[in-house]
């Protein structure tokens, strides 16, 4: 039983809504609508659903505009839960943001905290995903949510290798050749360990670059990505990272048209 939940929500940065123009030069991408809700408000409200989630976090790059400040303060008020911005100084990558702001993730020792990617969509599972979770006795450990993809599909998500415990033995970021047809859903739960070897990523990044190139140096050591730093290098074959396979409804909105009540599922 987790006394205290935290949910993490990555919403990228305006850099990051290209595919989606001119659509994302009026409206950010996290707020775009879908089946009649910003994106993100079915992430908030899936989450808003976990007993003892005590807050939401937004993560990402975007300035804090009116249109997003309204959306905040309309999802706390329907959903009762505190419901922050953290606008990072540049785009940190998906767990550079996190190691960034890790002191205001951590405020009140949570025991575990979900992570949503923001461009997903589906009939999220956080409470099975939980469950799955405590059930595994191993400490600490971590959780990825996983559905199965064509061959052909797989190639553009990361994919996952996994034994019969459910372990992670091999992790992908959009393979160059077939790997597997289990896909990383872009959800994670994690233990606050996590931190530590974001940690690790960070002081190898220190120390692998020099100051006498230029200044995207200092763009190298800040951004640290979760799926190709921490998965692929930190995590697979530790024996500490999970998959939990759903068969529900998923997709990932890769244009403005997926952005439709229409949207297919992998």
């Amino acid at each position: 039983m987790c006394e205290m939940l935290k949910t993490i929500i990555l919403i990228g940065g305006p850099s990051k809504g290209t595919l989606f123009r001119p659509l994302s030069l009026e409206v950010p991408q996290p707020l775009f609508p879908v089946a009649g809700f910003p994106v993100i408000y079915h992430h908030i409200e899936a989450a808003s659903r976990i007993a003892n989630m005590k807050e939401i976090i937004l993560i990402g790059s975007y300035q804090l505009t009116r249109q997003l400040s309204r959306f905040i303060t309309g999802v706390q008020q329907e959903f009762k839960i505190v419901v922050r911005y953290l606008q990072e100084f540049s785009a940190l990558g998906t767990a550079g943001g996190m190691y960034h702001f890790r002191d205001q993730i951590l405020t009140g020792n949570p025991d575990l905290f979900f992570v949503m990617n923001a461009d997903v969509c589906g009939d999220f599972p956080l409470q099975d995903m939980l469950e799955f979770h405590l059930s595994i006795d191993t400490e600490p450990h971590f959780t990825m949510l996983g559905t199965e993809a064509t061959r052909q599909q797989s190639l553009n998500y990361g994919c996952i290798v996994e034994n019969k415990l459910h372990q992670v033995t091999h992790f992908v970021e959009k393979p160059g050749t077939f790997v597997s047809t289990l896909i990383s859903c872009g959800i994670y739960l994690f233990s606050p360990e996590l931190f530590e070897h974001i940690a690790t990523v960070f002081r190898r990044n220190q120390d692998d670059v020099t100051f006498d190139v230029d200044s995207s140096a200092v763009y190298n050591r800040a951004v640290i990505r979760l799926e190709q730093d921490i998965f692929a290098h930190e995590l697979s074959a530790s024996g500490k990272l999970y998959v939990y396979q759903t068969s529900r409804f998923w997709s990932q909105i890769k244009s403005a048209g997926a952005t439709s009540t229409q949207t297919a599922t992998i």
